[in-house]
């Protein structure tokens, strides 16, 4: 299990290098930038089939979409002054807030099976 995420720690690092290779590539004209978003997306996705033979696939993708998102948006803050406002941070917010509950044990569905068996 561990070994599945260092492997989605990976596909999230590499998913973010990919990301900012691709914005230095200037639309594909700059060719090591160019190469380093491809290599980047094609590390970010082996590595992410590796995290999903033990880690589940709601979980992984959860993490993986969503740290990736956070964190670009953040780079893009910080390496090309992209603005950052109440509506960014909002939408930070909401990112991390769905991960978390989209993981989140669901207490409900647990009671209403234990319900259902007389338990």
């Amino acid at each position: 299990m561990l070994k599945g995420y260092i492997a989605l720690g990976l596909a999230v690092i590499f998913e973010i290098f990919g990301t900012t290779m691709l914005k230095m590539s200037e639309g594909f004209t700059d060719p090591f930038p160019s190469v380093g978003a491809i290599a980047g997306f094609g590390l970010a996705f082996y590595s992410l089939s590796v995290s999903l033979r033990t880690v589940p696939l709601s979980l992984a993708y959860a993490i993986w979409s969503g740290v990736g998102t956070v964190v670009t948006a953040l780079i893009g803050v910080a390496i090309w002054g992209e603005a950052f406002g109440v509506f960014t941070l909002a939408g930070i917010v909401a990112i991390v807030g769905g991960v978390v509950l989209l993981n989140a044990p669901d207490r409900s569905e647990k009671a209403f099976k234990r319900r259902l068996n007389g338990k």
